[in-house]
C-alpha cells in the first residue's frame, strides 16, 4: 500500500521560509516522479512543482518560480519543497503526489496522494 506522509507545514510571516518533506513507503520511490500540489480554500488544486525520478528534470508553477525549489533524496524515499520569500497567496494545504514513469506538470496525472500539510502565510 502506497503511503505519502507530508511534514513541515506551519504558520509564518510573509517573506519567511519553510521546508516541506514527504516520505514515501510501499512503492519503489526511485521509479516515481514526485510532485507538490496545493489547494487554497474555495480553489481547485494548483500545480506547484514536480521532479523526475532521478532529480534531473524539474517543473514549477509560474507563481512559485524563483522562490520554491523541489528536490529529492532517493536514499531516504523523501521529496522536499524549499519555500522562500513566502507570500500570503501561498497559503493552502500542500499535498505530495507520485506517479510511476515520466515527470509531468498536470495534476491529474498523479496517482497517489498524501493527506496534506497546512501552510499559512500572514502579511
Amino acid at each position: 500500500q502506497v503511503q505519502l506522509v507530508e511534514s513541515g507545514g506551519g504558520s509564518v510571516q510573509a517573506g519567511e521560509s519553510l521546508r516541506l518533506a514527504c516520505e514515501a513507503s510501499g512503492v519503489t520511490f526511485s521509479r516515481c516522479a514526485m510532485a507538490w500540489v496545493r489547494q487554497a480554500p474555495g480553489n481547485e488544486r494548483e500545480f506547484v512543482a514536480a521532479i523526475s525520478w532521478d532529480g534531473h528534470t524539474t517543473y514549477y508553477g509560474d507563481s512559485v518560480k524563483g522562490r520554491f525549489t523541489i528536490s529529492r533524496d532517493n536514499a531516504k524515499d523523501t521529496v522536499y519543497l524549499q519555500m522562500s520569500t513566502l507570500k500570503p497567496e501561498d497559503t493552502g494545504v500542500y499535498y505530495c503526489a507520485s506517479k510511476l514513469g515520466l515527470v509531468h506538470h498536470v495534476v491529474r496525472e498523479y496517482k497517489y496522494w498524501g493527506q496534506g500539510t497546512q501552510v499559512t502565510v500572514s502579511s
